[in-house]
């Protein structure tokens, strides 16, 4: 019996608050077909837990929690309020404890107990970052964008656009508190947008988003202290193509072999082979991707697909992925959806 996957799409509302979108995930032909709309207002960011059986969102309301049911559909749980602006990102711990978010526009990471039902429970720390950038216009204060766990699931690292930083923080896996341990200082004006670790957790990859490049990170613990160590940058563009690009997704390939950015202005996808003993990038291809302002993509199961999710023409652009001739091919039509901001695949 082949394996069954489906994918959930965050969106902007209007009217209908209809803001996730379920698909059946057709993984020979790399296609998605909708199945359900889930309520909910202006989901900018969906994740699922590490246990698989929950997903949580962004909403107007605060954050949001679904139970999966066996199908793929989404059962409602419960919404908590963060008490601060809407957020832009969220994660958990790998236990499951705890569920983080990013604020954005007030700079403040949020923690929230998890019940054991995936309930999203209190609050319990509030952290505002402090400082200011280098650039007069968004990225002049703090602007937290993307919160998550090394896979030691000792520190929490949250990117800061406004700021230029990484800050690292101990977690109290017994309160939920949090300590500031480091901070990974990026290049001014760079706006470190997303923070994603390798599989094996020895390597973190760090987009860029204003100066287009990924940085990679060596990552280990040396006495009770987190060590983040630069080994690389490379762009995500071409050469002939950075005036107006700014990088936005990041995603790694199911066997985290491949690492995968997309390019808005530019938009175009990225491909980067990753080296299994270094961690270093290879940059294989940086291609169109048919739509305009790609804000994410997917990559299908058998590495042979992949989807971009294109906020501002309001469609998903579907393409065959060949990675020995480094090429991408356009595969069908694309699909209509509305002010998409996150996409992501789960196995049945």
């Amino acid at each position: 019996m082949e394996d069954r996957y489906v994918a959930y799409v965050s969106t902007y509302t209007k009217g209908d608050n209809k803001g996730i979108r379920v698909y059946d995930v057709d993984v020979k032909n790399g296609r998605l077909t909708e199945r359900e709309q889930v309520t909910i207002t202006n989901s900018s960011y969906v994740t699922i837990s590490h246990n698989q059986k929950y997903v949580y969102s962004i909403t107007d309301m605060g954050v949001e929690a679904f139970a999966i049911q066996p199908d793929g559909c989404l059962k409602p749980v419960n919404t908590a309020g963060i008490n601060g602006m809407r957020g832009c990102y969220l994660s958990t711990d790998y236990t499951d404890t705890f569920l983080f978010v990013a604020g954005y526009h007030d700079g403040k990471i949020t923690v929230l107990k998890v019940n054991k039902d995936g309930s999203v429970g209190e609050i319990c720390d509030e952290v505002f970052h402090q400082g200011v950038g280098t650039v007069t216009e968004r990225t002049f204060t703090p602007h937290v964008s993307c919160v998550k766990m090394t896979r030691d699931n000792k520190y929490l690292c949250a990117a800061d656009m406004g700021i230029d930083h990484i800050k690292i923080y101990k977690l109290d896996h017994g309160t939920g508190k949090l300590k500031l341990a480091d901070i990974v200082r990026c290049e001014q004006g760079s706006a470190p947008r997303l923070i994603k670790f390798r599989g094996d957790g020895k390597y973190a990859y760090v987009l860029n988003q204003l100066h287009h490049n990924i940085e990679v990170y060596d990552y280990h613990e040396e006495n009770g202290f987190p060590e983040f160590t630069k080994i690389q940058q490379i762009s995500t563009a071409n050469d002939y193509h950075t005036a107006d690009t700014a990088a936005y997704a990041l995603k790694f390939s199911r066997d985290f072999k491949y690492l995968f950015c997309t390019n808005a202005g530019d938009n175009s996808v990225g491909t980067f082979k990753i080296d299994t003993k270094t961690g270093l990038l290879e940059k294989l291809f940086i291609l169109p991707v048919s739509g305009d302002f790609p804000k994410d993509v997917a990559i299908f199961p058998d590495s042979k697909h992949l989807v971009s999710l294109n906020h501002e023409s309001d469609t998903m652009s579907f393409f065959n992925l060949d990675l020995k001739q480094n090429v991408i091919v356009m595969n069908g039509p694309m699909i209509k959806v509305p002010k998409g901001n996150c996409i992501i695949m789960k196995q049945l």
